[in-house]
């Protein structure tokens, strides 16, 4: 029986895997990422010392990590959530064993340990697109924002032609890498399509990147569900301010086209084609990556 978790008189330093902890073939060296459902770790294969990321699924308002590093529910209550999300997390990690792409992350490894699941991918070198935004680290050109995303593009096609949304494309879940090329991460929200809606269980919203139909169970999914949040995302390398939400959108759409907004510091098909990813209706926007990568071609 799971017992009553009070996160107050919890120990900060159980929230994560500390350096030097010994999980499967793999030693800790350091945390490199959490969010709500998970943390990343830098770590090491024992075997041949080569780096890589490891992702533990700990939903933190479902479970917890006890003092041996067992992941356990808060409370009965979250259990039945909490093996629901494990399960996820596991068929996630089998999906994108077998996705491979150079814009797509890779994974190689996942096992079971400490009552939770664990994902093992290569270690990449680069910055997440939101971190380069926010420290605008790099000056947002054509060209960066062309190589950027066409190389993103590619890897979203990959997935696509194997029936995957990825469902939670946004500069946060973009790294780039060396020669501005892109790589997508975080699959945690996908889902196969046509599979006709959007479930409880899978719902996963990011203001101002996930589209309307998102928002509507009874809404079926596509490509074009991608592609808006591809489009939000180039608008925000250009925008550097919060999106307005889909749902503020439909409500009353006061977006600026980004024709009209940025029309003298981008070229005007650059603009059409973020436009037109961003339609807020899901049949106005391209339905598939090809049509949205040959806009962004459209250079005269």
């Amino acid at each position: 029986m799971a017992e009553y978790y009070d996160p107050d008189t919890y120990p900060k330093q159980w929230n994560y895997l500390q350096t030097g902890t010994i999980i499967d073939q793999y030693i800790i060296e350091r945390e490199l990422a959490h969010g709500g459902f998970s943390s990343v770790y830098l770590a090491r294969q024992m075997s041949d010392q080569v780096q890589v990321a490891i992702k533990e699924y700990l939903p933190r308002k479902l479970a917890h990590r006890t003092w041996n590093n067992m992941v356990v529910a808060n409370s009965d209550e979250t259990q039945p959530l909490f093996r629901r999300g494990r399960a996820l997390f596991f068929e996630e990690a089998k999906v994108l064993a077998k996705l491979k792409h150079p814009n797509i992350v890779e994974v190689i490894n996942f096992f079971e340990a400490n009552a939770t699941v664990y994902m093992v991918m290569t270690y990449d070198y680069g910055v997440t697109l939101n971190k380069l935004l926010k420290n605008k680290a790099l000056p947002v050109t054509e060209e960066f924002l062309l190589t950027v995303f066409n190389s993103l593009l590619n890897g979203i096609s990959h997935m696509h032609e194997h029936h995957f949304l990825h469902l939670d494309i946004k500069p946060a879940n973009i790294l780039v890498r060396p020669g501005n090329d892109a790589l997508l991460l975080d699959f945690g929200a996908i889902q196969r399509f046509p599979h006709g809606q959007l479930t409880k269980q899978g719902k996963i919203l990011t203001k101002g990147f996930s589209p309307i139909e998102q928002h509507d169970f009874r809404t079926p999914l596509g490509p074009w569900t991608d592609i808006y949040a591809v489009g939000a995302s180039m608008r925000a390398c250009i925008e550097y301010k919060p999106l307005i939400p889909a749902p503020d959108r439909a409500r009353q759409d006061t977006l600026v086209p980004a024709v009209k907004a940025f029309r003298n510091k981008f070229p005007e098909f650059l603009l059409k084609a973020i436009d037109w990813a961003m339609e807020l209706r899901p049949e106005k926007r391209p339905q598939s990556v090809a049509q949205l990568q040959q806009a962004l071609a459209a250079r005269k």
